[in-house]
């Protein structure tokens, strides 16, 4: 059969060469894209940012800030003992002991330092390429900032490295600072959390509670300033504190939260409560006279013998008389007229043996015996209502002391004003909570008064501030003796609590020290730093005294017009700028802004004109 002319020979081998050069070429195409390295997948930005924790003002006290965490690949460092000598002044590790880490690795990937701040990071990275150094890699991570290092610091406790609160408001308030990822959000940000206490004042305080810490030679020490009738705290001490951005190198002393964890017998100061009882009760009236002969001594009719010294022979005091000079006699013959089940009832209803509910960690409940316990005995009664026999903490006083300054009603204490969202809105915002009647007005009336005559002229003298008419109550208590048992002979808790003014209670102040050495009686020790701290308070808060001048004002007010702080291209020359125009400086996402101390910029760093890039620390040192 003869072939169609179409499908020639000639036609047929060309169509055959075409067909074989395609083949050719998808299987080269193929080939390449086998051998070519996969694509880099960039992924998505994903934000995750922490919420700030601020003062009551919005002043800044705990920030996220970024952090590298520098790695070296140990198998592709080409010269061990260059790299090490490079890296050393840089990262502050002593070249031996970098070298050493990398030529003994026991793996192919370590870590040399943590938490490195923007400016050791970019003199790495101009190191890497001026030296040729390999195998070191930098991985960004968020960290956390703390403005004012030791301030308040175990109040506002710390974040870890993986982003968990370890203690303070940073671990109670880990969900509103930082919620759970939502995997339908590919930002999530947390709530800020503004905190009571005024950071100014706390500063004050915080003076002066280390003054008085350093001349009592004391082992620790506690202040807590709070409003009487919201309950609010202005100022939360616990000494000696950690500096929050060194809190790895701090010890177990510097980072116990004394006021919340710390649970002690309070001695004298005790007595407020106890006298209250005993009146609300109706045993004891305010005329009734008890004679103090400088010792209490019964027996029972079970064979118990008690016996309770005083300091002093009183003779006759009255309610008044017994808190004035303090006296144990007194205080023990009252605590017999009351039924012990009732006694131990009203202390629970003051708050004592119970936690007061505050936004921390880790609260002690104390302790309030039962007369069922094992070591219940015809002396606890009168034991406990001297402040023995009974632990408390620094917390319960103080929550305890406002039922005495509102009437009889306590108020819960709270260390968090406001919660707010990324935008300013505000999703919570502390009202005060009055708890329920514990003793009748009347009685906590007389209380009051009973502590300022004790102020005017009686073991609180000293903490007396003349044109504020302030309320007090000492108390010197043998701590116990942990390795020989009972109590100590050496070992003192002195505290002292305030309460003012007194006409119209706004301020309740407690202050303990431990193991002061030397003088250790509370009215001589720690009476007149309430009389400092009142003193501060009063004046910081511009509360009324009875001898204020009264002054003239025009009414005209000129307010100076100051140069608003811009940083574009280049570093600013920040010298001369008060703290008040740098803060807003902190909300800016791209830069690291840490600013040391108050007042004025006196020095920074880097310089004025220095190229602004992003993710770059300046510090400004103020005075």
């Amino acid at each position: 059969m003869e072939m169609n002319g179409f499908y020639s020979k000639g036609r047929i081998i060309t169509f055959a060469v075409i067909i074989g050069v395609m083949i050719f070429a998808i299987l080269i195409s193929y080939g390449m894209l086998m051998l070519k390295p996969a694509p880099q997948v960039i992924p998505s930005v994903v934000t995750r940012e922490r919420g700030s924790i601020l003062d009551r003002n919005g002043k800044i006290l705990a920030i996220q800030t970024t952090v590298y965490n520098l790695s070296v690949t140990p198998s592709a460092v080409k010269n061990v003992d260059n790299m090490a000598a490079v890296l050393s002044p840089i990262i502050g590790i002593s070249a031996e002991k970098i070298a050493d880490q990398i030529k003994n690795a026991s793996k192919d990937f370590i870590y040399l330092k943590k938490r490195i701040n923007q400016a050791e990071h970019d003199e790495i990275q101009n190191a890497v390429q001026s030296y040729e150094l390999y195998g070191l890699r930098m991985e960004k991570t968020v960290s956390r900032n703390y403005p004012e290092n030791s301030l308040a610091a175990q109040l506002i406790g710390f974040m870890g490295d993986d982003g968990e609160g370890l203690s303070g408001i940073e671990l109670q308030c880990q969900k509103i600072l930082a919620p759970p990822e939502d995997i339908t959000k590919v930002n999530t940000y947390g709530n800020n959390v503004l905190l009571t206490i005024d950071s100014n004042l706390q500063f004050k305080l915080e003076q002066i509670a280390g003054a008085a810490m350093e001349d009592t030679q004391a082992e620790s020490m506690m202040l807590i300033a709070a409003e009487a009738k919201t309950g609010e705290i202005l100022s939360y001490i616990s000494l000696p504190a950690p500096n929050l951005n060194y809190y790895r190198s701090s010890s177990d002393e510097e980072r116990m939260d004394r006021p919340a964890m710390y649970a002690y017998e309070p001695g004298s100061v005790f007595k407020i409560f106890s006298v209250a009882s005993f009146l609300d009760a109706g045993v004891i009236t305010p005329d009734e006279t008890f004679l103090c002969d400088g010792v209490f001594e019964i027996k029972t009719s079970n064979g118990e013998h008690i016996r309770m010294t005083c300091l002093e022979h009183h003779g006759l005091l009255t309610a008044r008389g017994a808190l004035q000079y303090s006296c144990n006699d007194a205080l023990a013959q009252m605590s017999q007229k009351i039924n012990s089940e009732y006694f131990l009832q009203q202390l629970r209803d003051f708050g004592f043996g119970s936690k007061t509910g505050i936004e921390l960690p880790g609260e002690t409940k104390g302790s309030v015996k039962k007369t069922t316990d094992k070591l219940w005995s015809a002396r606890s009664k009168p034991t406990i209502s001297i402040g023995q026999e009974i632990s408390v903490s620094a917390l319960q006083m103080v929550q305890a002391a406002t039922a005495i300054a509102n009437g009889g009603k306590p108020v819960q204490l709270t260390v968090v004003s406001k919660i707010a969202d990324k935008n300013g809105k505000i999703l919570y915002q502390h009202q005060p909570v009055e708890k329920d009647q514990v003793i009748s007005k009347k009685t906590a009336d007389y209380i009051l008064s009973c502590m300022e005559t004790t102020a005017v002229a009686g073991t609180g003298s000293r903490a007396n501030i003349g044109d504020v008419a302030i309320g007090v109550k000492t108390g010197t208590a043998q701590m116990l003796d942990s390795e020989k048992g009972g109590y100590s002979d050496t070992d003192f808790l002195s505290n002292c609590v305030a309460v003012f003014p007194v006409e119209d209670p706004e301020i309740i102040l407690y202050i303990v020290i431990t193991k002061a050495k030397g003088e250790t009686y509370a009215g001589r020790i720690v009476a007149p730093v309430i009389n400092q701290a009142a003193n501060a308070i009063i004046d910081y808060l511009g509360l009324q005294r009875n001898n204020a001048v009264s002054l003239r004002h025009s009414g005209k007010i000129e307010i100076p017009t100051e140069k608003p702080l811009v940083i574009e291209k280049v570093v600013p020359d920040f010298t001369g700028y008060p703290k008040r125009m740098l803060t807003s400086l902190l909300d800016r996402k791209d830069l690291n802004i840490i600013i040391k101390g108050d007042g004025w910029v006196v020095s920074q760093n880097p310089p004025p004109g220095t190229p602004v890039r992003e993710d770059m620390v300046i510090e400004l040192t103020l005075e």
